[in-house]
């Protein structure tokens, strides 16, 4: 062979690991097939663009839980309501479609903004029922504003029909999902009340006081800078979680839908931040990879039999 034909041989095995879709050794690119989530659906995003790093089903609709309540906070503050206002707690005026048990006190009252506090942080359902009836013109103008606020967002897939994530019929997609993170964040007492490690709500009528810790306990950890966080469970939605965390200098939302067990959505949340920076997409426990199979398997079956 003439001697200019000869390559090196890293120029070699550079030309051989892109042609088999492989990064070079140097080459420290996230590759999305790198990434294994526990999560069934998934999006991931910078914070201060329309794009999307990483996706996992994210077309596919799924119920939410309480990531609902996110909209929630954004309708309540849209209304531009003082959150220094006593507002009564009030008994349901239907039965709720899943445990929606409560150590607030009917009758009692709480200010809006705590009331919308620990909504978020820790997922207090009576508190986001409270604050739709407390809505003007009631529950059913609260859900309407909910909807109109996702459409305005191009939330197209997504529809709500309670406050605070209770029912199943609150369904949405992981890309729509980022899209409403993106735009929570633009609320400063979001990214306030949803991030807050523990608060003791203070009542009165009568007086008294209840403790109150974050679902979500990247937020009390100092390996994470965790800017917006919202935890959500039902059987029918599984384990989610979606937040803005800061890695390597950049804003990024994460959008985890139906994972298993409390701790699953935050092992995905550490090996999407594992990958971003190393390009390891780390491993998933058994039990948790079964459960993502078994459901991933159980939703291609819903869509075949749909279509």
């Amino acid at each position: 062979m003439h001697p200019a034909l000869r390559l090196p041989l890293i120029l070699v095995l550079t030309l051989s690991w892109a042609a088999a879709g492989f990064a070079s050794p140097d080459d420290d690119t996230p590759r999305p097939a790198n990434l294994r989530l526990a999560s069934v659906a998934a999006a991931v995003g910078p914070l201060g663009a329309d794009s999307v790093t990483y996706a996992k089903h994210a077309g596919e609709v799924l119920s939410i839980a309480s990531i609902t309540k996110l909209m929630t906070a954004m309708v309540v503050l849209d209304s531009g309501r003082p959150l220094d206002e006593w507002v009564t707690v009030v008994e349901r005026d239907e039965k709720a479609p899943n445990n929606a048990y409560s150590r607030i006190r009917i009758g009692s009252q709480l200010k809006r903004g705590d009331l919308i506090r620990i909504a978020l942080m820790s997922s207090e359902n009576r508190a986001a029922y409270v604050l739709s009836r407390d809505y003007p013109g009631g529950r059913e103008a609260f859900v309407d504003a909910m909807n109109a606020k996702a459409r305005s967002l191009g939330m197209n897939d997504t529809r709500f029909v309670d406050s605070s994530g209770l029912s199943p019929e609150n369904r949405s997609t992981a890309s729509d999902l980022l899209k409403m993170v993106r735009a929570a964040f633009g609320y400063e007492r979001i990214r306030e009340y949803s991030t807050t490690a523990y608060f003791r709500a203070r009542f009165r009528k009568p007086r008294y006081s209840l403790s109150y810790g974050n679902t979500n306990p990247l937020v009390k950890g100092s390996r994470w800078d965790v800017n917006l966080s919202k935890t959500g469970y039902l059987r029918e939605a599984g384990r989610c979680l979606v937040m803005v965390t800061r890695i390597d200098g950049e804003d990024m939302a994460m959008v985890l839908l139906d994972s298993f067990g409390t701790r699953t959505p935050l092992g995905d949340a550490g090996r999407v931040k594992r990958w971003m920076t190393t390009g390891d997409g780390g491993r998933v426990a058994g039990a948790a990879l079964r459960y993502e199979r078994k459901r991933t398997e159980a939703l291609q079956q819903a869509l075949t039999a749909s279509n």
